[in-house]
């Protein structure tokens, strides 16, 4: 049984006409009979009733015609949806994000993208950095937001946002009142951290902010996320150094604090496998540089 055999036996169903069935199908009458004979053949019963009347469908022919014309718009569904995959109208992508991105950019991004691609689904996992890079190198991931500058071979990258660290106190703490503290200040005070084993590039970079103000952090608690971060420091168990967009979560508690002078920027990039971006993904990309920090 082939599609042509059916678009042939829906034809003949609908004009119970040999001749017209076929001026229809743009052929002539001999390979039109041909085909539904060679259906009926594939289907084990007759489908019409040939008399000098004319033709009518058989009982098998009537319970036939839904399924037929149910095989068909499956058929062309099928072909519609794998043109608009390869288009970049439809389709899936995997998408990670970690740490701050929920408050500096992704909710722009998803916004201008579901705009302009509604029938574009994403999958969103909230990933550390380093399970990110496992996953976008194994395929299972097309494209992440990451806090780290170090992008392995074969992945491409574009700068999302750039922010500065401000001090994280709680909100009764005396440094809360402050306009702007030294991380010295910090000193002698108990930290709260995201975990070295889920973003090494933060920690080391919160040890070097601290020591190039003469001290090393005592680090009491390590994190797995920004928010439990925060959520501690609000219950007065500690302090922190936490990316500026964290002011946003609006946790009660908790008070922020700009640091004086300079200190290393809090960065997020997209990266996703070079070559061989799908249309879908090249949709996505486009709507990640609509956002993306301007190049410096």
């Amino acid at each position: 049984m082939e599609f042509r055999h059916l678009r042939c036996f829906l034809a003949l169903a609908e004009e119970l006409h040999f001749g017209r069935a076929a001026a229809r199908l743009a052929m002539t009458q001999p390979p039109l009979s041909l085909n539904i004979q060679q259906l009926e053949a594939s289907v084990g019963a007759p489908l019409f009733v040939r008399n000098s009347r004319g033709v009518a469908l058989t009982p098998a022919g009537q319970a036939f015609v839904p399924r037929a014309r149910a095989l068909l718009d499956a058929a062309a569904g099928a072909a519609r949806e794998a043109r608009e995959v390869a288009q970049g109208v439809s389709g899936q992508l995997r998408v990670g994000f970690a740490g701050t991105v929920l408050y500096r950019g992704l909710p722009q991004i998803l916004r201008s993208f579901a705009q302009r691609h509604p029938r574009l689904r994403l999958v969103l996992r909230e990933m550390s950095s380093s399970d990110q890079l496992i996953d976008l190198q194994h395929g299972r991931l097309e494209a992440g937001f990451v806090h780290t500058p170090r992008v392995p071979p074969g992945c491409a990258q574009v700068l999302v946002s750039r922010q500065a660290f401000v001090a994280c106190v709680p909100a009764q703490h005396a440094l809360g009142r402050k306009r702007h503290l030294s991380p010295a200040l910090l000193a002698g005070e108990p930290f709260v951290a995201i975990s070295r084993a889920v973003s090494p590039d933060y920690h080391d970079r919160l040890l070097a902010l601290c020591a190039d103000h003469g001290f090393e952090p005592d680090v009491r608690f390590e994190l797995r996320h920004w928010l439990s971060v925060v959520s501690l420091v609000a219950q007065g168990l500690g302090v922190s150094l936490v990316p500026a967009a964290l002011q946003q979560a609006g946790l009660p508690g908790a008070a922020f604090v700009p640091l004086q002078g300079d200190s290393p920027p809090y960065e997020t990039r997209c990266l996703w496998r070079e070559g061989g971006e799908s249309a879908a993904l090249s949709a996505f990309l486009e709507a990640v540089r609509g956002f993306a920090q301007p190049a410096e």
